[in-house]
This record gives C-alpha cells, sequence and structure tokens, in this order.
C-alpha cells in the first residue's frame, strides 16, 4: 500500500525541470536584453578578422588531442578554483601542450562571459570553442565577435529544424562547430544535421551524473569521417590511451585541470608526458 502523498510527490517530481531546461530558460530569457544591448549591426562592427577550420583542424591532427577548458564554477561542482587567473591558466594550457582552447561563457550557471573568451584569444594562440547553451543564430555572431574559432551545439538543446539551422549558420560564418550528444538518438540527429565532429558528453545534463563509459557504448555507431571528442569524466593518463586505442580524436578536460595547483604540469601528466614530473 502506498503512503499517503507518495503519487503526488511523484508526479511533482516528473514535473520538476530538468537542470538543462531551467539553463535553456534562462539563456532565452537573456538572450532579449543581449539583443536589445548590443544589435547585429554592432556586433559586425566588433568582429575580427578570422580564419575558418582551425579547430577542426587541430582535433584531426595525428595522436589524441587534449581541449582544455576554463570554467569558474558548474552545477554540480559548483566553485572550482578560488578567483582563478584567466591569462594565466590559459597560457599553462597552451604550454602543456593542449590542441585547443574550451571557454564556458554561460553566466547565470557557470559564472562566465564573453569577456573570459576574449580574454583567452588575447593570451593565446591556440583555436577557442565558445562552450555555451546556443539557441538562436545571434550567438554565433557574438561568438565570432569575441574571437571564437568554434561553438558548441548541444543535440539535447534543440529541435532538429534548429539544430540543422545553427550548424549550416555556423559553417557559413566559418566557425566549426562541436554537436555535443548523450545517446544513439541524440547521435543519428547530430549525424543527419550533418555534423562531422561530434561531442559525446559522458555527463548527462538532465542530473549532471558522469558515466565514461557512454563514449565507448556510442563508437560503434560513428561511420567514417566523422571525428569524436569524449567530453567530460577524464582525470588520467590511462583513460586518454584507452580514448586514443579506441579512435577518439581528443578529449575536452576541465575540472580536473581547474582544481589542479598547476594546470601546466597536470596536462603534461594526463598527456602522458615523460617530463610532466618535472613540470
Amino acid at each position: 500500500m502506498s503512503m499517503p502523498g507518495t503519487q503526488a510527490d511523484g508526479a511533482a517530481h516528473r514535473a520538476r525541470p530538468s537542470i538543462l531546461e531551467r539553463i535553456l530558460t534562462r539563456t532565452r530569457e537573456d538572450l532579449v536584453e543581449r539583443k536589445r544591448r548590443r544589435p547585429l549591426t554592432a556586433l559586425a562592427l566588433e568582429t575580427p578578422q578570422h580564419q575558418p577550420g582551425l579547430f577542426a583542424a587541430a582535433i584531426v591532427e595525428a595522436g589524441i588531442g587534449v581541449i582544455a577548458e576554463f570554467k569558474r564554477r558548474s552545477p554540480s561542482a559548483g566553485e572550482l578554483r578560488g578567483n582563478p587567473d584567466l591569462e594565466s591558466i590559459v597560457r599553462a594550457y597552451e604550454q602543456g601542450g593542449a590542441c585547443a582552447i574550451s571557454v564556458l561563457t554561460d553566466e547565470p550557471h557557470f559564472g562566465g562571459s564573453l569577456d573570459d573568451l576574449r580574454a583567452a584569444r588575447a593570451a593565446c594562440a591556440l583555436p577557442i570553442l565558445r562552450k555555451d547553451f546556443i539557441v538562436d543564430p545571434y550567438q554565433l555572431h557574438e561568438a565570432l565577435a569575441a574571437g571564437a574559432d568554434a561553438v558548441l551545439l548541444i543535440v539535447a538543446a534543440l529541435d532538429q529544424p534548429t539544430l540543422t539551422s545553427l550548424h549550416s549558420d555556423a559553417l557559413e560564418l566559418g566557425l566549426d562547430a562541436l554537436v555535443e550528444v548523450h545517446d544513439k538518438h541524440e547521435l543519428d540527429r547530430a549525424l543527419e544535421a550533418g555534423a562531422r565532429l561530434v561531442g559525446i558528453n559522458n555527463r548527462d545534463l538532465r542530473d549532471f551524473s558522469v558515466e565514461v563509459e557512454r563514449t565507448f557504448e556510442l563508437l560503434d555507431f560513428v561511420p567514417d569521417g566523422v571525428n569524436i571528442v569524449s567530453e567530460s569524466g577524464i582525470s588520467t593518463h590511462d583513460q586518454l590511451r584507452r580514448m586514443q586505442q579506441h579512435g577518439v580524436a581528443a578529449v575536452l578536460v576541465g575540472e580536473t585541470l581547474m582544481r589542479a595547483n598547476d594546470p601546466r604540469a597536470a596536462l603534461l601528466r594526463l598527456r602522458g608526458e615523460p617530463n610532466a614530473a618535472r613540470a
């Protein structure tokens, strides 16, 4: 016999928005104000000269690359590092052998901003991914104006027409698009949209739990010509080596490096560099 209120409590739990849904709602609200303050015509004037394809080229180089991420906090882990010095961390990533940089620009839930991306662009020569919750073409222009080389498109956040349109728009603007998936259905949708650079996120954005095996479960369904980036949960060289053995092109690592006392040394160790112990 069920306890009084159990059925109602269960219904309330099912109706509660996921973390992703809450983030997307706030993103759309904030976009209204950003568009008002800085219309597309203003963004066009701020956009620097841009060389397309740098991010994708860095991912497909020989070996397995590490996309090192700068993020201030996350909904699941809270603050990752007290008062982080973005410029010194990004330079440490570059010195540690990162193939590219990822910058979290979502402010309400991750504490980031486009100013972080601009600062990273000024601090290093590596290709930069704008990691955010992209739902509108305006955000592509924001990314380009701030100096990004690529954007993240999250399949779970977009219906199919919007995903396809944003992917096409990004490529037309000269931005590479890393299309993020979490399961076989989302992978099929990413491929249908034309994605050739797919991120398999080992973190479930509904509850932020992490399962690294998700990458290996999906690899058998990835066709030739599609490059895979494994995201979240990677913290050791053994994991990196296993990813490489299974054909993963790159991994995206944030929390492990952000929490490290010496991000350069941590990245060298992750990459298995022989001089990492002396770094």
